[in-house]
């Protein structure tokens, strides 16, 4: 039977939401502690500031167990256990911020009622010894701490909370507070794994490591496959069948983004530098990764006869991935920024992402409709493999262009289709198809 618990999560983010309403369909009291102003009053008055699918209806159904407050004392009064899930963005270094993880490890210093701290946020390796440190100095030598990495992909992030491929449970010999954890999560379907603080640390950058490489992977193969002919999406298909491999992120496109993989790719670089060793193959990964949205601007160029300057220049897609609305390091910015920079005009369109008032997007142009953002254009690019752009009416579009120059960064059309529209369509790691 369910052991009830008060729980206090520091941070408001989409791991913090969806922690805090997972745990309250899980039975428990959960109270959400946030610095800005504006979110608390919106949640408070039952609003949900991000779109993550399914989100919004958990939190609802959950409301008399679910409260929000920006008061770090008011969060912690009553709790059994306090979970960090504030964001640790990459410095100028690419080394991990930590500043929020101390400020709310400086709020605890009176909360001697704790059972224990848990950290989901991702964190270098070592941060937990040196948060164990800081809460032993506090006099807090009798609360648990663990890590508990967060798995949860934006999009489908309340599904992977509640149905894990597992549940990572860092402890440094306390069985005590690795069963408390392990206790929060009764009612979900997913393997408990248990290991030391540091281990626990290093997983969820060691996960994400291996998920950009296997991208960035598929992003130099599919530049051979342009330079010799071949097609990536049948030699990933073929390649994906081995089972030893797996079809799972061996998608060609233009390069991976969010609020992980580029963040975690270079803290883990970072921290692997700072312990003086060189990740070259890590390295080499991010840099993959960067060049993909500019080899899409240079072969839009080279198609439009090596310039882009007074071009009008489309994008479908703002956000990362589709799903979300978060814009967090999304390849359409450095799309967007060097089209406008080539002297072009930029017009997009995505059906979730937040309007935005900064760079480049302030000089952009934001259409409601694909059709609308696509007529008069000179090229298209598909940032976002958003499913609705395959029901577009291409044909009214082919002619509302310009021309009909396409550069499918996400693979989602079918060639050959494209072509027999009229189009000029480009793709990754595939031929480009010449229309009548």
């Amino acid at each position: 039977m369910l052991e009830k618990r008060r729980i206090a999560i520091f941070g408001a983010g989409y791991i913090g939401l969806v922690t805090g309403a997972c745990f309250a369909k899980l039975g428990h009291d959960v109270v959400v502690r946030d610095i800005q102003k504006d979110r608390v009053e919106l949640l408070q008055n039952g609003g949900v500031p991000i779109h993550e699918d399914g989100l919004g209806g958990l939190m609802a159904e959950n409301a008399d167990r679910l409260t929000f407050t920006l008061d770090a004392e008011e969060a912690v009064r009553d709790a059994d256990v306090v979970y960090v899930c504030v964001d640790t963005p990459s410095t100028p270094s690419g080394d991990a911020d930590l500043s929020r993880i101390w400020q709310v490890v400086d709020a605890l210093r009176e909360a001697r009622h704790l059972a224990a701290v848990v950290v989901k946020s991702t964190v270098p390796v070592g941060t937990g010894a040196r948060v164990r440190a800081a809460m032993d100095r506090a006099g807090l030598q009798h609360v648990g701490y663990a890590s508990n990495p967060e798995f949860t992909a934006e999009g489908q992030a309340v599904r992977d909370f509640l149905q894990p491929d597992r549940v990572v449970i860092g402890t440094d010999d306390d069985p005590q507070t690795a069963k408390l954890v392990g206790q929060l999560h009764e009612g979900m379907d997913g393997p408990i794994v248990e290991m030391d603080v540091p281990s626990a640390e290093m997983v969820k950058l060691a996960a994400n490591a291996l998920l950009a490489t296997k991208i960035s992977f598929t992003n130099e193969i599919a530049t051979v496959c342009e330079a010799t002919g071949a097609d990536v999406e049948r030699v990933v298909h073929a390649v994906g069948l081995d089972h030893r491999l797996g079809p799972h992120y061996m998608k060609a496109g233009v390069g991976w983004g969010g609020s992980c993989f580029p963040k975690d790719s270079r803290a883990l670089r970072a921290m692997a530098s700072n312990s003086g060793y060189s990740f070259q193959m890590l390295s080499s990964v991010i840099e993959v990764n960067d060049l993909q949205p500019r080899r899409a601007v240079q072969r839009l160029k080279d198609e439009l006869g090596g310039t882009l300057r007074d071009r009008t220049i489309t994008l479908l897609g703002i956000s990362f991935k589709p799903g979300t609305d978060d814009v967090r390091e999304a390849p359409s910015t450095i799309l967007a920024s060097r089209i406008l920079a080539e002297g072009a005009a930029v017009r997009c369109w995505d059906p979730l992402a937040r309007p935005l008032d900064t760079a480049p997007w302030s000089s952009s142009t934001r259409c409601a409709t694909p059709l609308e953002a696509m007529t008069g254009a000179d090229a298209v690019v598909i940032v976002t493999d958003w499913p609705e752009l395959r029901d577009v009416a291409w044909e009214q579009a082919a002619a509302a262009m310009a021309r009909p120059l396409i550069f499918d960064g996400r693979n989602l059309l079918e060639p050959h289709r494209m072509g027999s529209l009229g189009f000029t369509y480009m793709s990754v790691g595939r031929r480009t198809v010449r229309g009548a």
